[in-house]
């Protein structure tokens, strides 16, 4: 009980000394999208539709992003048994890498052919992150004017690549092309890469697009070192049907997700290739009493570098990558 007390006595001084602190610059929290001034960009993956003569008719959207690489490299050598049917496994992944790939050198050229801004995604899975941080710049191919970004969907490492290992992926991809990737994920994970900022110090600093089928954000910014998003990827299958969407790009169906940007089209072209850390700050009260809240779902081995190029062993998790579109 009297423990209780205590951290209930810790609590209201970091409550008190969070009310006291400095306020950064407030985010375009309430239906940025509704305002005819913010940029739109859309993002797609392999089996998203486009009807690209009616998609360019919407003015507003300003950029274009498609899924690039998934995971690990996928392996044709054809060994092991695949469930009795070798042949057909192989053929499959032939064919699924081969039309995905002619399909996002297919997109990038029309839509940086009609002005819109270009970038690719790298799904993150768990597997040696230097072998995925190649994997994506080789299909990718980036260009220096096209952002790159790296797609981290959760925290767990079973499921997901581990933050750690998303520290070295970032850390490859800024050895290889002299930039950082833009960071993608949801509320939950940006707020546990906040409050352990310290343990994930490229992470807390990567420009963040960011995830949330909510009208408003109201409460969520600043986030450590986040004053703002870059995008906000408000709109998705989850919550846009047929009846009711909070956004409609002409031209694709309701499973095609949209973002927005807190700022004009010429703004975002301006900042959009990235490549730059943001500022570090210290830690604000709030922070501390959420990393308190959060248990950790791994543990830190090292004090990683900002720049981590280090390899580490190759996993046999994911080896194949093997996927349905």
């Amino acid at each position: 009980m009297r423990r209780c007390s205590g951290n209930f006595i810790f609590r209201l001084l970091l409550l008190a000394l969070a009310a006291s602190a400095p306020q950064h610059a407030t985010a375009s929290d309430s239906l940025p999208w509704n305002d005819p001034a913010n940029a739109l960009v859309v993002d797609a993956y392999e089996l998203n539709t486009v009807d690209w003569e009616a998609l360019l008719s919407d003015k507003r959207i300003s950029g274009f992003i498609s899924k690039a690489s998934d995971g690990l490299p996928e392996a044709f050598d054809c060994t092991g048994d695949h469930a009795g049917d070798t042949v057909a496994h192989c053929k499959t992944m032939w064919r699924k890498y081969a039309v995905s790939r002619e399909l996002f050198q297919t997109r990038r050229l029309v839509a940086r052919a009609a002005g819109l801004l270009w970038g690719a995604y790298h799904l993150a899975r768990p597997g040696n992150p230097i072998d995925q941080a190649n994997h994506f710049l080789d299909y990718a191919d980036p260009k220096p004017d096209e952002m790159m970004i790296l797609d981290i969907e959760g925290i767990d490492p079973q499921n997901f690549m581990s933050l750690e290992d998303a520290q070295i992926f970032a850390g490859h991809i800024k050895a290889r092309t002299g930039r950082y990737p833009v960071l993608y994920t949801n509320n939950n994970t940006a707020r546990y890469i906040a409050a352990y900022r310290n343990d994930y110090p490229v992470l807390a600093r990567l420009p963040l697009w960011y995830a949330r089928y909510k009208p408003e954000i109201k409460g969520v910014f600043p986030l450590a070192n986040w004053d703002n998003y870059l995008l906000w990827q408000f709109s998705s299958g989850v919550n846009c049907s047929k009846r009711r969407c909070p956004y409609r790009v002409p031209g694709t169906l309701t499973d095609i997700d949209v973002n927005v940007a807190p700022m004009s089209r010429a703004d975002l072209a301006s900042v959009w290739a990235q490549g730059n850390l943001l500022p570090a700050r210290e830690p604000d009260p709030p922070l501390i009493l959420a990393k308190m809240e959060m248990e950790p779902k791994f543990a830190v081995t090292s004090e990683p570098d900002p720049i981590i190029t280090s390899s580490v062993p190759k996993r046999e998790i994911n080896a194949l990558n093997y996927q349905d579109f």
